[in-house]
């Protein structure tokens, strides 16, 4: 748990000394906020409150830095029924610091917009999220973002970057939105009481078919190379060859030197309505995705005795699994958050009659 009590602050007065109408969702301090943040291994579970989020981050064996990193802010905007939470995987050399440097700008920002929205519409009672209009927030903070990666005066991000999914709860709905290759997995209850994955978000990988028209169209070029079987890179065209470095993800904030040749960091944005039989979701990195399965890692949180556990045990058997592929694979950095959407009653007769089973 850290305090990131300057940056609220200064969001917070820039919120409240705004010209116009009163500030619906920055008016209050933002102190009770600064105690909701959490970007280092933990848990959040405020009272009166139906989220209970655990998170877990692990370096790979990679590089020097984890280039993963992680934030969970509780009663986001000042809304008590409001939370954001996200994930970002950096890559290359500045790819620690540009991940860090998302997760600090991204909820600031999409805030701001929020804001915005709020200022211009008629609602004088607590504004609930429209759909739309939190698509349009979102676009808006990804591009600003963006910009101001690439203009950063301490981060050559040029041939860096980071992917970043997130994720807003405000009641019953969920709107999730993806730049990357990270994943959203929903663990949802059947009608024989079995507990079945849903995934909630596409791995933008630059062989999809809606990517790759894009990125040829930007007179890109997607190639996967002889010692890399399956795994597809978008290149910078050098007459009718290729000329590196290659990125595995088709969608990334940074990484300017391919920008104009189909690499976007538009976000594919999502929702979905809580119904009952939807249990908890796992926001984590391609550290756990490219070693386990959906369903895999969702046995794993929901077998978990202690929910403040799942996180960790998640990463911890993720890491196993890279261990015995062997060391031709190097195990990746592997960073996972864990929301339950419900008090515990559900799950733990899910893990009650798993058990018995």
């Amino acid at each position: 748990m850290v305090q990131l009590i300057n940056l609220f602050n200064t969001l917070s007065k820039n919120i409240s000394n705004r010209p116009g109408k009163k500030s619906k969702l920055g008016d209050v301090g933002l102190a009770k906020s600064n105690k909701r943040v959490l970007t280092s291994s933990g848990v959040i579970n405020a009272q009166k409150s139906e989220n209970f989020i655990t998170a877990y981050s692990r370096r790979g064996k990679k590089g020097l830095n984890n280039q993963d990193c992680f934030i969970v802010w509780e009663e986001f905007g000042c809304q008590k029924d409001t939370l954001f939470c996200g994930v970002f995987d950096g890559h290359g050399a500045w790819g620690h610091t540009a991940s860090k440097t998302v997760r600090k700008l991204m909820p600031t920002s999409l805030l701001h917009h929020w804001q915005e929205a709020v200022d211009h519409s008629l609602i004088d009672q607590k504004l609930e999220i429209d759909f739309d209009i939190m698509k349009e927030c979102y676009y808006k903070t990804c591009a600003d973002v963006d910009q101001k990666l690439e203009h950063h005066p301490r981060i050559d991000s040029f041939y860096s970057g980071t992917t970043a999914l997130s994720l807003v709860r405000q009641g019953n709905l969920l709107i999730v939105a993806n730049v990357g290759d990270s994943r959203a997995v929903l663990a949802t209850t059947t009608d024989n009481g079995k507990l079945v994955a849903t995934q909630l978000t596409t791995d933008l990988k630059p062989n999809l078919p809606y990517e790759l028209k894009r990125i040829v169209e930007s007179r890109g070029m997607v190639y996967s190379c002889p010692d890399e079987p399956g795994v597809h890179r978008v290149w910078k065209p050098n007459g009718e060859k290729i000329t590196g470095p290659g990125l595995a993800v088709s969608r990334a904030f940074g990484d300017y030197f391919i920008k104009d040749y189909g690499l976007i960091s538009e976000p594919e944005i999502t929702n979905r309505c809580i119904s009952s039989e939807d249990q908890f979701v796992i926001l984590a990195t391609d550290g756990v995705w490219d070693i386990l399965s959906n369903q895999e890692a969702v046995e794993i949180v929901m077998s978990t005795p202690e929910r403040a556990e799942s996180a960790k045990r998640l990463v911890e058997h993720a890491a196993c699994a890279w261990k015995h592929r062997g060391k031709a694979n190097v195990m990746d950095d592997i960073s996972v958050v864990c929301l339950f959407l419900h008090g515990s009653t559900n799950l733990d007769r899910l893990i009650y009659d798993a058990k018995l089973n």
